[in-house]
């Protein structure tokens, strides 16, 4: 007789700090006239109420239980800003998740707040991939042998797991993360991720050799890379992941995706929920003796106000109120604010009277909406409108600091958002828009390395390499302009390249000469090479700017012009097939 094994399952990934509810749009109709539906979704008190109702559910009906983190707990809002990482596991800690995965953004800061938050969370972090071999024994802020962490086994190549009871058997989870860490993230010099699928599959066979054939892997990869590992790793009963922001289930009817939630490959079904704490994935799971998914019923779920803010072209009536209100309760992803009190309290009284306080601090104005995309588009030909805002920031305040440079490059992904029309304040710089606390950094480098900087993360961005890093590394620029043709072969793709430079006091574009040396200024991640700027590292040298971050740059320019006005010259001349099609 085959024995099924049942198991109740409550995921999040991606939370970035977003303790409070985010606001979210949906897209609904009433009589044949389209609607804009606004309202304020998750946070931390409502997962808390969600999490804690169906754990007593599992628990009602002889269930396993397990709440699980698929990584990124870190960075996007002014709450990691302020608090560094101490709130993030005060309230994880609250909300008790079994387990969490590491994610890039766990280590942008190197490995001394991965310490420091392991000190303080009560569930362990699963990074079983992360490779402390060759950790320097007398660090200050070492990993290796952390109760809390369950890392690499090199003499192995396999991770530890982590085990949970399910019915007679055992559930081991494994904790994979991107084996690309280097190189878009800023672990210190002795930590080494291994790769991957190869960590993953020497794992999955020790299990089955071990007799465990119940096997999760909680994976900070990414939808597209969870498919891969599916496919290419037998064995695997269920895969829940986080990175890509991914939502599944089917929104259609309110104006989201309908991807499908637990979409298999192999008879391995993948769950992912979502970003930012928006929305949490419930769902009730059964294996059979072998460890294979026979049933998969669950949802992600948004968790709404209960008041509706409406647009739409015309009035809204109350009855179309109802009418739309009545929508969003019929759809089978929405739950609405329950909320744990204890969570909610500890937010309100310990964290967010700091972060009210930034968001009445006003530092200018801009005229007009700045939207921020990472890539050219035909919409917006020049890409971003904010980032090159960004770049010349950087550089009138480097030279303000009487440091002298030439040009300021900074990469796409550095950027976060767009910005809205209207007065900005210290929390939309500090929490939105430039949440990375970045030091700047000068380095002198000749001519023929920006040509090689530029090509390099122009391709990784729209992978036209062979090891693209996504469309945050495109490069944006102050005082460079470019041209850039996909059609042509390796090492040929920037067409021109120039330089303003000041002669006789007047501001002039000049070509950039492969063997002449020029200054310029990046952010410490872009200028230690990270998402195809490996070129900066061929610098004569670099100095880091201590007095001076990222986002204090953005924040002494716009109190200094008292906003952002003017029209920003396009950094692109002209680009040509950006995919090389």
């Amino acid at each position: 007789m085959t024995n099924r094994y049942s198991l109740k399952l409550a995921h999040i990934n991606d939370t970035h700090s977003h303790f409070d509810p985010s606001r979210v749009q949906f897209l609904l109709s009433h009589e044949q006239q389209s609607y804009e539906v606004y309202n304020h979704s998750g946070g931390y008190a409502r997962i808390g109420y969600q999490v804690q109702q169906a754990r007593s559910q599992a628990a009602d009906a002889g269930q396993d239980f397990l709440f699980l983190h698929g990584g990124d707990s870190f960075q996007g809002t002014l709450y990691f800003n302020q608090f560094k990482g101490v709130a993030n596991a005060d309230l994880l800690n609250r909300l008790a998740p079994d387990a969490m995965v590491l994610g890039n953004h766990e280590i942008d800061a190197g490995n001394q707040p991965v310490k420091q938050f392991l000190d303080n969370i009560n569930f362990p972090l699963l990074a079983g991939n992360m490779d402390l071999s060759q950790e320097d024994p007398h660090k200050q802020d070492k990993l290796t042998g952390h109760p809390k962490l369950f890392d690499y086994i090199p003499e192995h190549r396999s991770a530890k797991v982590l085990l949970k009871p399910l019915g007679d058997r055992q559930l081991a989870i494994i904790g994979i993360t991107l084996d690309q860490m280097k190189e878009i993230a800023r672990p210190d010099e002795d930590t080494h991720f291994a790769d991957a699928i190869e960590t993953t599959a020497n794992t999955v066979a020790t299990l089955k050799a071990q007799g465990i054939d119940h096997i999760l892997v909680l994976s900070h990869l990414g939808w597209d890379k969870d498919k891969i590992l599916a496919q290419e790793v037998a064995g695997i009963s269920l895969i829940v992941g986080g990175h890509s922001h991914t939502l599944q289930g089917d929104f259609s009817a309110i104006g989201h995706n309908a991807l499908p939630y637990g979409y298999r490959v192999d008879n391995t079904p993948i769950l992912h929920a979502g970003k930012y704490a928006e929305t949490l994935g419930l769902c009730d799971l059964e294996f059979d003796d072998q460890g294979l998914v026979t049933s998969l019923a669950g949802h992600n779920y948004f968790m709404l106000d209960k008041h509706l803010l409406i647009e739409g072209e015309q009035e809204v009536t109350a009855a179309t109120y109802d009418a739309l209100k009545r929508q969003l309760m019929a759809h089978p992803g929405i739950l609405w604010d329950d909320e744990l009190t204890e969570i909610n309290q500890v937010i309100t009284q310990h964290y967010r009277p700091a972060i009210d306080a930034l968001e009445h601090q006003v530092l200018g104005f801009v005229p007009k909406n700045l939207i921020h995309t990472r890539l050219p588009s035909k919409a917006l030909p020049h890409g971003s409108e904010i980032a090159p805002w960004v770049c010349k920031s950087i550089y009138h305040e480097t030279r303000n600091l009487d440091i002298q440079v030439d040009f300021a490059l900074h990469n796409a992904g550095g950027v976060r958002q767009s910005l809205n029309k209207g007065t900005v304040t210290m929390a939309d710089i500090l929490g939105r828009l430039l949440p990375f606390a970045l030091p700047l950094v000068k380095y002198r480098i000749q001519g023929r390395y920006l040509y090689q900087t530029l090509e390099s993360a122009i391709n990784s961005a729209t992978n036209n390499s062979i090891t693209g890093t996504g469309a945050g590394s495109f490069p944006y620029t102050y005082g460079l302009k470019y041209c850039y043709d996909g059609r042509q072969p390796l090492g040929a793709r920037i067409l021109q390249l120039e330089i303003l430079t000041e002669i006789a006091g007047e501001m002039q574009w000049h070509s950039v000469m492969p063997d002449r040396l020029y200054s310029g200024v990046s952010s410490a991640y872009t200028a230690s090479g990270k998402e195809g700027y490996q070129a900066l590292l061929s610098a004569e040298q670099q100095e880091s700017i201590e007095a001076l971050t990222l986002p204090q740059a953005f924040i002494r320019f716009m109190q200094r012009e008292e906003g952002l006005h003017g029209v920003m010259p396009p950094h692109v001349l002209y680009t040509s097939h950006l995919d090389g099609h």
